[in-house]
């Protein structure tokens, strides 16, 4: 595990300095300053970059560079942080903390929190449709982009989740169903989109979407877990929230388990 460990913070150290050189620079100079503040403030909060650092190492995988997708790598970075401060105000999660931080809405007003979001999602298919990539490339990663992000997808299992907060109870299938959409589709489009802007073949491609699917409900599981074990201190976020909003979540549906039991 010390192994695994090793090579993946040597893979960040090597990759975020990549995505963090051009993350921001095109929210420093414009007419809106107030707005290009708030998309830096959010963008510059941390956080693991952990879709864009998939969409990179996915294009290594099937053979090119990593600087190759990188167009790819923002616009999904761009879509996730536009999610987080829109899934923070009053009428979605109504969060006070976000990685350690007030949240955006809290820093920057309501209007100002929703306008960022609306201009990263923006700016996240601005970047890549203005690429210099191989035309086909492009299309095919704007396509998953939108697939990924939109009422098929991450929008699509939000819209699923708040309706959840009024329902008594739903099986484990529809909760699988949530995830897949809301947590799941993103990750699945960071490797097939950091696939196809490396030139994968289909079969490598579907390879890469196939363990996306599985991963994005590994994280949604973590996720659940450590909401529900621990602090708001531990999270950078407030804990324990799904609970008191009255989600369904995996330890709600199948217990948090026994240490040292199946």
């Amino acid at each position: 595990m010390n192994q695994v460990a090793s090579q993946v913070q040597a893979d960040l150290d090597r990759l975020l300095p990549l995505l963090d050189a051009a993350l921001t620079g095109p929210f420093r100079q414009g007419e809106a300053q107030r707005l290009g503040e708030a998309m830096r403030y959010s963008l510059e909060a941390g956080g693991k970059r952990v879709r864009p650092v998939l969409c990179l190492l996915a294009c290594e995988a099937v053979g090119s560079p990593a600087a190759q997708a990188l167009p790819g790598a923002l616009a999904l970075e761009y879509v996730h942080t536009y999610s987080l401060i829109h899934d923070d105000l009053p009428a979605m999660d109504d969060d006070d903390l976000r990685r350690g931080r007030p949240t955006n809405h809290k820093v920057f007003g309501e209007g100002h929190a929703i306008l960022a979001g609306d201009a990263l999602l923006t700016e996240a298919f601005g970047v890549l449709a203005s690429a210099d990539l191989d035309p086909t490339r492009r299309a095919e990663a704007l396509a998953l982009l939108a697939e990924g992000a939109g009422w098929r997808g991450m929008a699509g299992g939000q819209a699923l989740d708040l309706e959840g907060e009024k329902v008594e109870s739903y099986d484990l299938d529809h909760l699988r169903l949530i995830h897949r959409l809301k947590t799941g589709a993103l990750l699945r489009a960071s490797l097939e989109i950091g696939a196809v802007l490396g030139g994968a073949p289909p079969p490598e491609r579907a390879a890469l979407r196939a363990f996306g699917e599985a991963i994005g409900l590994a994280f949604q599981i973590q996720d659940d877990l450590l909401d529900a074990t621990s602090t708001d201190a531990d999270l950078g976020k407030r804990a324990g929230k799904d609970a008191g909003r009255g989600k369904i979540t995996y330890p709600s549906l199948l217990g948090l388990g026994v240490p040292g039991k199946p």
